[in-house]
């Protein structure tokens, strides 16, 4: 097998001592990363974590560090699917004008021999977006947090929003195109309100050289005020991944609604990637649309 290097780049909304400290502390640690979490703060000291809530599930921690420099940086070993790797994480001062008082992270995670898996650049990916997603909720208070159970053969996401409007009017935003555009980033929508037809955001973007129509499809299941299930094809748009199912459910609260999305079909838990978030975040441009307008 080849070897596989990951990198990226994370603007986080703390200083590196207090990202440093949440990479690092093992009652930090277990909120955000690991069931459990032990630490012995140097170079070769251990940085053992494990439990359900850590890729791979493992039982027990063998993981060393191999660089501790206090709000500096911290790299360790970590084997995944029986290959080993280390992980570099480095700390700096974020930019003055976009993100002053915080911390740009940038990590590697290098593998000599990738691991013998289907898709395994993917997974690493994945598995990083996950830990972005929930460093940076910690980071915030800890709402948010989206922490995977990579033991469970059924994962999903599901993430509820409750909206100041009526659930007819709610609704309505699933499936007027017009609508659609303003919460969900949808350039040019395609809805036939019925199961079986068409519902398109018109997403368009480019992975990996190759350019993807991203989103739904198709609709599934329609029930008005009460459901929208829509597929859901692999967003790198690699067609060897069994396309997903979005479940939108709806629940009238008396003049108010709680918007629910169930996003399943994932092959393995460490596929629902940062959704989690991204899902969270649909729901609060969702809230937007219903918003009072404030006073000029």
């Amino acid at each position: 097998m080849a070897e596989l290097n990951h990198t990226f780049t994370w603007q986080l909304k703390a200083p590196p001592e207090r990202v440093f400290a949440a990479l690092t502390e093992p009652a930090e640690l277990k909120a955000w990363f690991a069931d459990e979490a032990e630490v012995e703060p140097r170079s070769g000291g251990a940085f053992r974590f494990w439990g359900p809530h850590v890729y791979g599930a493992p039982r027990a921690g063998t993981q060393r560090l191999t660089r501790f420099e206090p709000g500096k940086a911290l790299a360790f070993t970590w084997e995944m699917d029986g290959q080993p790797s280390e992980v570099v994480l480095e700390l700096t001062s974020g930019d003055a004008e976009t993100n002053a008082g915080g911390t740009t992270l940038t990590g590697t995670h290098a593998f000599a021999q990738a691991p013998a898996i289907g898709r395994a650049a993917e997974m690493v990916d994945d598995l990083w977006r996950i830990l972005n997603g929930n460093l940076a909720a910690h980071l915030k208070g800890g709402e948010g947090l989206c922490r995977p159970d990579f033991a469970s053969p059924h994962p999903e996401v599901r993430v509820s929003t409750v909206i100041d409007a009526p659930v007819e009017k709610v609704f309505e935003a699933f499936i007027d195109p017009e609508l659609l555009k303003r919460w969900c980033g949808a350039p040019a929508p395609v809805v036939e309100p019925r199961v079986g037809g068409a519902y398109v955001y018109g997403w368009s973007y480019e992975v990996d050289g190759r350019q993807v129509a991203g989103g739904p499809t198709r609709i599934l299941e329609y029930e008005p005020n009460r459901k929208l299930v829509t597929d859901w094809p692999d967003w790198r748009g690699d067609p060897t991944v069994p396309v997903q199912r979005i479940t939108w459910l709806f629940e009238d609260l008396g003049g108010r609604t709680r918007v629910t999305v169930v996003h399943d079909g994932f092959v393995r838990a460490v596929d629902i990637s940062d959704y989690p978030f991204g899902w969270a975040g649909f729901g609060e441009m969702l809230r937007s649309i219903f918003a009072p307008a404030e006073n000029a």
